[in-house]
């Protein structure tokens, strides 16, 4: 799974390895790159097309579900995945030097977004258990209930939903 590192906590590991995940440190990070970049649930937020701009990507996702949106552990957890995907993707495949995050919610449901300058369409392609690249879009059309491709004039929006139990 690309780019995890530091953001769930580790299971079934050494303690060690379970020592260095800090929801704190996570926070604070998350805090920092809101500040920097900006909220994507408030507007699209531009990063670089960098490897790095994935970690940055999955801070602002946390700190919006968790903090900001108040929905469970498992619901970022499975948004901030989806989320390190889609930039994954925008970052490896597209040519791009920049990309934009947005995040929405509405009742019932929460939305992201990563729009980038390609018009090149995402492949959907079958893994194996064996696989350890290509499981990206798998990983989205498995744990979002909706997903797809919005073609513009100047690139293309890929995005995900996500339903929420509403209280």
């Amino acid at each position: 799974m690309a780019g995890l590192e530091g953001i769930e906590q580790p299971r079934g590991q050494s303690r060690a390895a379970a020592a260095r995940w800090s929801p704190a440190v996570e926070d604070e990070q998350g805090l920092k790159a809101l500040e920097l970049f900006g909220n994507p649930a408030d507007a699209e937020v531009i990063l670089p097309s960098r490897p790095e701009s994935a970690a940055t990507a999955r801070r602002l996702a946390q700190i919006v579900v968790l903090r900001h949106w108040a929905l469970t552990p498992r619901m970022t957890e499975d948004t901030v995945l989806l989320v390190s995907e889609l930039v994954g993707n925008a970052v490896r495949h597209t040519g791009a030097r920049l990309f934009g995050l947005r995040m929405r919610r509405r009742r019932g449901w929460v939305r992201a977004e990563v729009r980038d300058p390609s018009r090149g369409l995402p492949c959907l392609i079958p893994v194996q258990e064996t696989d350890i690249n290509g499981r990206g879009l798998f990983l989205v059309d498995k744990l979002a209930d909706r997903w797809g491709v919005d073609l513009l004039p100047r690139g293309k929006t890929t995005w995900f939903e996500m339903r929420v139990l509403d209280r």
